[in-house]
Protein backbone atom coordinates (compact mmCIF):
# COMPACT_ATOMS: atom_id res chain seq x y z
CA UNK A 1 0.00 0.00 0.00
CA UNK A 2 1.54 3.15 -0.88
CA UNK A 3 1.57 5.88 1.47
CA UNK A 4 1.65 9.02 -0.66
CA UNK A 5 -1.14 11.59 0.41
CA UNK A 6 -4.49 11.04 -1.33
CA UNK A 7 -5.81 13.65 -3.54
CA UNK A 8 -7.55 16.46 -2.15
CA UNK A 9 -8.28 20.37 -2.96
CA UNK A 10 -11.08 22.72 -4.04
CA UNK A 11 -12.71 20.31 -6.74
CA UNK A 12 -13.16 17.44 -3.78
CA UNK A 13 -15.13 20.54 -1.94
CA UNK A 14 -17.26 21.59 -4.69
CA UNK A 15 -18.11 17.98 -5.69
CA UNK A 16 -18.91 17.60 -1.76
CA UNK A 17 -20.86 20.23 -1.89
CA UNK A 18 -22.62 19.02 -4.45
CA UNK A 19 -23.66 15.62 -3.60
CA UNK A 20 -24.60 17.26 -0.40
CA UNK A 21 -27.07 19.41 -1.75
CA UNK A 22 -28.55 16.58 -3.91
CA UNK A 23 -29.27 14.66 -0.06
CA UNK A 24 -30.86 18.32 0.74
CA UNK A 25 -32.99 18.13 -1.89
CA UNK A 26 -34.42 14.28 -1.49
CA UNK A 27 -38.33 14.40 -0.38
CA UNK A 28 -38.87 13.57 3.52
CA UNK A 29 -41.56 10.86 3.79
CA UNK A 30 -42.28 9.15 7.17
CA UNK A 31 -41.65 5.67 5.61
CA UNK A 32 -38.04 7.07 4.00
CA UNK A 33 -34.94 5.89 5.61
CA UNK A 34 -31.84 9.02 5.57
CA UNK A 35 -28.26 8.08 5.74
CA UNK A 36 -25.36 10.72 5.96
CA UNK A 37 -22.31 8.59 4.47
CA UNK A 38 -19.56 10.98 6.39
CA UNK A 39 -15.87 10.31 5.50
CA UNK A 40 -12.89 10.76 2.52
CA UNK A 41 -12.78 9.85 -0.83
CA UNK A 42 -13.88 6.26 -0.10
CA UNK A 43 -17.53 7.65 0.66
CA UNK A 44 -16.76 10.34 -2.19
CA UNK A 45 -16.37 7.91 -5.06
CA UNK A 46 -13.09 9.26 -6.23
CA UNK A 47 -12.09 8.19 -9.56
CA UNK A 48 -15.42 6.84 -10.50
CA UNK A 49 -18.44 8.28 -12.71
CA UNK A 50 -21.68 9.39 -11.33
CA UNK A 51 -23.98 6.88 -9.83
CA UNK A 52 -21.02 4.71 -9.37
CA UNK A 53 -19.76 5.52 -5.76
CA UNK A 54 -20.31 4.21 -2.26
CA UNK A 55 -23.63 6.53 -1.60
CA UNK A 56 -25.29 5.60 -4.79
CA UNK A 57 -24.89 2.11 -4.75
CA UNK A 58 -25.60 1.70 -1.02
CA UNK A 59 -28.88 3.58 -1.90
CA UNK A 60 -29.66 1.03 -4.63
CA UNK A 61 -28.61 -2.18 -2.45
CA UNK A 62 -31.18 -0.57 0.24
CA UNK A 63 -33.94 -0.12 -2.37
CA UNK A 64 -33.52 -3.69 -3.45
CA UNK A 65 -34.42 -4.90 0.25
CA UNK A 66 -37.63 -3.17 -0.35
CA UNK A 67 -36.14 0.08 1.78
CA UNK A 68 -37.05 3.18 0.60
CA UNK A 69 -33.53 5.02 1.42
CA UNK A 70 -31.69 8.09 0.75
CA UNK A 71 -27.89 8.27 1.42
CA UNK A 72 -26.25 11.88 1.22
CA UNK A 73 -22.60 11.66 0.41
CA UNK A 74 -20.66 13.46 2.25
CA UNK A 75 -17.59 12.20 1.69
CA UNK A 76 -14.50 14.38 0.95
CA UNK A 77 -11.47 12.77 -1.04
CA UNK A 78 -8.24 13.58 1.41
CA UNK A 79 -10.02 14.25 4.54
CA UNK A 80 -8.90 13.27 7.75
CA UNK A 81 -10.52 13.14 10.91
CA UNK A 82 -9.51 16.40 11.47
CA UNK A 83 -11.16 17.73 8.48
CA UNK A 84 -14.24 15.82 9.65
CA UNK A 85 -14.21 17.12 12.90
CA UNK A 86 -14.21 20.73 11.81
CA UNK A 87 -17.03 20.26 9.21
CA UNK A 88 -19.32 17.65 11.04
CA UNK A 89 -21.44 20.54 12.91
CA UNK A 90 -22.25 22.28 9.35
CA UNK A 91 -22.77 19.75 7.36
CA UNK A 92 -25.49 18.01 10.66
CA UNK A 93 -26.93 21.63 10.41
CA UNK A 94 -27.62 21.98 6.90
CA UNK A 95 -29.48 18.82 6.64
CA UNK A 96 -32.93 19.38 6.43
CA UNK A 97 -34.10 16.05 7.32
CA UNK A 98 -32.42 14.46 10.27
CA UNK A 99 -30.18 11.74 9.49
CA UNK A 100 -31.95 8.00 10.53
CA UNK A 101 -28.22 6.64 10.88
CA UNK A 102 -25.11 8.44 10.46
CA UNK A 103 -21.61 6.17 9.01
CA UNK A 104 -18.65 7.21 10.11
CA UNK A 105 -15.85 6.06 7.61
CA UNK A 106 -12.76 8.41 8.15
CA UNK A 107 -9.22 8.02 9.54
CA UNK A 108 -7.72 6.14 6.36
CA UNK A 109 -5.92 9.27 5.13
CA UNK A 110 -4.77 9.86 8.93
CA UNK A 111 -3.31 6.26 8.67
CA UNK A 112 -1.44 6.88 5.02
CA UNK A 113 -0.08 10.30 6.59
CA UNK A 114 1.51 8.71 9.55
CA UNK A 115 -0.59 11.35 11.82
CA UNK A 116 -0.24 9.99 15.82
CA UNK A 117 -2.73 7.87 16.50
CA UNK A 118 -3.78 9.49 20.00
CA UNK A 119 -4.97 12.69 17.60
CA UNK A 120 -7.13 10.26 15.32
CA UNK A 121 -8.24 9.05 18.29
CA UNK A 122 -9.48 12.63 19.72
CA UNK A 123 -10.77 13.54 16.38
CA UNK A 124 -13.15 10.95 15.80
CA UNK A 125 -14.54 11.10 19.62
CA UNK A 126 -15.19 14.18 18.98
CA UNK A 127 -17.33 13.42 16.22
CA UNK A 128 -18.98 10.53 17.77
CA UNK A 129 -19.88 13.24 20.65
CA UNK A 130 -21.38 15.04 18.30
CA UNK A 131 -23.45 12.48 17.08
CA UNK A 132 -24.50 11.35 20.14
CA UNK A 133 -25.34 14.81 21.26
CA UNK A 134 -27.97 15.05 18.60
CA UNK A 135 -29.29 11.67 19.33
CA UNK A 136 -28.57 10.30 15.77
CA UNK A 137 -27.38 6.71 15.13
CA UNK A 138 -23.89 6.36 14.31
CA UNK A 139 -22.06 2.83 12.50
CA UNK A 140 -18.40 3.02 12.78
CA UNK A 141 -16.94 1.99 9.83
CA UNK A 142 -13.51 0.72 11.04
CA UNK A 143 -9.84 1.13 8.93
CA UNK A 144 -6.55 -0.68 9.42
CA UNK A 145 -3.14 0.37 9.60
CA UNK A 146 -0.87 -0.67 6.76
CA UNK A 147 1.86 -3.42 8.41
CA UNK A 148 4.72 -1.19 6.87
CA UNK A 149 4.08 1.18 9.41
CA UNK A 150 5.25 -0.81 11.89
CA UNK A 151 3.62 -2.96 14.79
CA UNK A 152 3.47 0.00 17.58
CA UNK A 153 1.39 2.07 15.40
CA UNK A 154 -0.63 -0.69 13.94
CA UNK A 155 -1.59 -1.72 17.85
CA UNK A 156 -2.46 1.89 18.66
CA UNK A 157 -4.61 3.03 15.20
CA UNK A 158 -6.22 -0.17 14.77
CA UNK A 159 -7.57 -0.10 18.64
CA UNK A 160 -9.08 3.45 18.08
CA UNK A 161 -12.17 2.00 15.97
CA UNK A 162 -13.37 -0.86 18.79
CA UNK A 163 -12.27 1.71 21.41
CA UNK A 164 -14.43 4.17 20.58
CA UNK A 165 -17.33 2.57 19.30
CA UNK A 166 -17.54 0.66 22.51
CA UNK A 167 -17.85 4.05 24.65
CA UNK A 168 -20.25 5.74 22.21
CA UNK A 169 -22.61 2.05 22.39
CA UNK A 170 -22.21 2.05 18.29
CA UNK A 171 -22.10 -1.02 15.94
CA UNK A 172 -18.34 -1.25 14.84
CA UNK A 173 -17.82 -2.33 10.98
CA UNK A 174 -14.46 -3.89 11.21
CA UNK A 175 -12.83 -2.58 8.23
CA UNK A 176 -14.22 -0.61 5.31
CA UNK A 177 -11.94 -2.17 3.00
CA UNK A 178 -12.66 -5.62 3.84
CA UNK A 179 -12.25 -7.63 0.77
CA UNK A 180 -11.16 -4.95 -1.17
CA UNK A 181 -7.60 -4.01 -0.16
CA UNK A 182 -5.03 -6.04 -2.21
CA UNK A 183 -7.59 -6.90 -4.82
CA UNK A 184 -6.08 -5.22 -7.89
CA UNK A 185 -8.98 -6.25 -9.65
CA UNK A 186 -11.17 -4.37 -7.49
CA UNK A 187 -9.01 -1.33 -7.24
CA UNK A 188 -8.36 1.92 -9.70
CA UNK A 189 -4.51 1.43 -11.30
CA UNK A 190 -3.66 3.61 -8.39
CA UNK A 191 -4.08 0.59 -5.91
CA UNK A 192 -5.74 2.83 -3.12
CA UNK A 193 -9.44 4.01 -4.15
CA UNK A 194 -11.85 1.35 -5.07
CA UNK A 195 -13.27 0.78 -8.80
CA UNK A 196 -17.05 0.32 -9.35
CA UNK A 197 -16.88 -3.77 -8.42
CA UNK A 198 -14.83 -2.61 -5.11
CA UNK A 199 -17.15 -0.16 -4.00
CA UNK A 200 -20.13 -3.28 -4.82
CA UNK A 201 -17.85 -5.26 -2.45
CA UNK A 202 -17.94 -2.69 0.12
CA UNK A 203 -21.70 -2.39 -0.03
CA UNK A 204 -22.06 -5.87 0.02
CA UNK A 205 -20.18 -6.53 3.16
CA UNK A 206 -21.42 -3.65 4.74
CA UNK A 207 -25.00 -4.19 4.64
CA UNK A 208 -26.19 -6.40 6.76
CA UNK A 209 -24.32 -3.84 9.91
CA UNK A 210 -26.69 -1.09 8.03
CA UNK A 211 -29.79 -3.41 8.26
CA UNK A 212 -29.46 -4.56 11.85
CA UNK A 213 -28.01 -1.36 13.10
CA UNK A 214 -32.11 0.09 11.07
CA UNK A 215 -33.47 -2.75 12.92
CA UNK A 216 -34.63 -4.36 9.53
CA UNK A 217 -34.06 -7.66 8.35
CA UNK A 218 -31.12 -8.90 6.03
Amino acid sequence: MSLRPLPYGPRSWFVYAAFLMIGLAAPAHAKDIHILAFGDSLTAGYGLKQGQGFAPQLEDALRRHGISAFVVNAGVSGDTTAGGRSRIGWTLDGLKQKPDLAIIALGGNDMLRGIAPGQTRADLDFILAELKRRNIRTLVAGMMAAPNLGPAYGTAFNRIFPDLAKKYGAPLYPFFLDGVTGNAGLNLPDRIHPNFQGIKQMVTRILPYILETLGKRS
